[in-house]
């Protein structure tokens, strides 16, 4: 039986891939540096961050806890460090490694943060005036890449079904097709 509690680990890292690919999908080229005031974050900044808090989410899983601040890169590779970051804590908790911190710590930390930062990015977007497609969540499936049931039924990672476009999932497609 598969370990609940990674399996909502997983869940709700989809639901940052969902919600946080969404935000920064087709921005134009002047959202990456757009600012309210003088001190706010970029969301270049925000998404570095975030790329930041799924590797220190590896490291926490696997008991060495390292958090490092990185500068941000040029904003398509700091996407495609987003979409990989994600990609490589999803591949640690659908693996049998185990899990050196807790999960609740780990949902309370990096996650939760990236949650956060997520929500930050969506109101960004709109106060940038770049408009983002409106969809209703609960009618999306989201899928987990880990199991075998959804292994037959989506091949790949969790991450690939909410970013066909991304470089992560068109790395995932080409190494399962």
């Amino acid at each position: 039986m598969a370990d609940e509690k990674r399996e909502f680990l997983r869940h709700t890292l989809a639901t940052v891939a969902y919600r946080g690919g969404k935000a920064i999908r087709d921005a134009d080229a002047g959202f990456a540096e757009f600012r309210i005031g003088e001190n706010p974050k970029t969301p270049s900044q925000i998404v570095a961050h975030i790329g930041d808090l799924m590797d220190w989410a590896v490291t926490m899983a696997e008991g060495k806890q390292s958090y490092n601040s990185s500068t941000p890169l040029l904003w398509n590779q700091e996407v495609q460090r987003f979409h990989a970051a994600l990609g490589k804590f999803d591949e640690y908790l659908a693996s049998d490694r185990p899990l050196a911190m807790s999960a609740e710590v780990m949902f309370q930390g990096p996650i939760a943060d990236a949650l956060t930062h997520v929500g930050q990015l969506a109101m960004l977007r709109r106060l940038a005036g770049t408009k983002m497609k409106s969809e209703t969540t609960p009618r999306r499936k989201l899928w987990q890449g880990g199991s075998e049931r959804n292994r037959r039924l989506r091949s790949g990672s969790l991450i690939e079904t909410f970013f066909r476009r991304s470089p992560f999932a068109l790395r995932v497609s080409r190494r399962s097709g």
